[in-house]
């Protein structure tokens, strides 16, 4: 008999968050204009003696730079949860987009895990296009290539599995190698979407987001979500606000910053 797959806790943390109109997130805008704002967020991922970050957002300095409302360094953060950013001995970089891979100088002890097809994407031919171009860092793009030259990053092909019962999946679309994270808890098969969906309304209308490498990949990736997840609520998108009132706040200094994934949806 096979060991029961092992469970962890999955917490979202709420970094930053910005202002948008309905228009601003769907492909051919929307009828409807109305407020929809954007948060930024990280996820970790804890149990079994792991501790795994997911995504390390951005700098208070990006923040202002890009016209975003800093809450947060999703790093520092950590230490809410009892956890010394220094320890932290893997991530998963969903992507190279400005807001997920910030900070990663952060974390010096750190081996993080990205799709190659991403990597080549960020340092490719479209990168000479600002429609493509606008959503990464060049700095930070030659930080991770400088990670790679130090033996810090895994750069990897495929599904692949992390530790027992979690694993990475490729989903492009909005961009060339974004990958999403499943993860085993006791509520079921959490999949951490990141920007295969920025939010939950993307996915459900199977209208793409505005920004993308390929519409028709993005719109597949949605797919793909759904067979990964045990049920479309074990699905969080990368960017809703409705994260946080959907799921349980923790308590004392981490109100109002984190909720917990693993448990079912208020």
């Amino acid at each position: 008999m096979s060991d029961p797959t092992p469970e962890y806790e999955i917490y979202a943390i709420r970094y930053a968050t910005r202002a948008a109109r309905r228009a601003d997130h769907f492909v051919g805008g929307d009828p409807h204009d109305a407020e929809m704002p954007m948060d930024y967020f990280s996820w970790l991922i804890r149990g079994q003696g792991r501790t795994i970050l997911v995504d390390t957002g951005f700098t208070a300095e990006m923040a202002a730079t890009r016209k975003r409302t800093f809450l947060r360094c999703p790093i520092e953060t950590l230490r809410l949860f009892g956890i010394d950013p220094s320890e932290v001995r893997e991530v998963i970089l969903t992507h190279l987009h400005y807001d997920h891979v910030g900070n990663f100088q952060k974390l010096p002890g750190t081996r993080f895990y990205l799709q190659e097809r991403e990597l080549s994407f960020a340092t490719g031919r479209y990168m000479k296009y600002s429609f493509f171009a606008h959503g990464f860092e060049v700095d930070e793009v030659i930080g991770v290539v400088r990670l790679n030259y130090a033996g810090r990053m895994e750069l990897i092909s495929g599904v692949v599995e992390i530790a027992p019962g979690i694993s990475v999946h490729p989903a492009p679309g909005h961009t060339a190698g974004l990958q999403v994270v499943r993860v085993s808890t006791a509520r079921g098969w959490v999949v951490l979407a990141s920007d295969a969906s920025h939010f939950y309304e993307n996915m459900m209308s199977n209208r793409p987001f505005t920004v993308g490498y390929h519409l028709g990949e993005m719109v597949d990736s949605y797919r793909m979500l759904e067979r990964l997840a045990s049920s479309l609520d074990h699905i969080i998108p990368g960017h809703d606000p409705e994260v946080m009132r959907r799921y349980a706040p923790l308590s004392g200094a981490l109100s109002g910053a984190a909720v917990a994934l693993h448990v079912p949806p208020r």
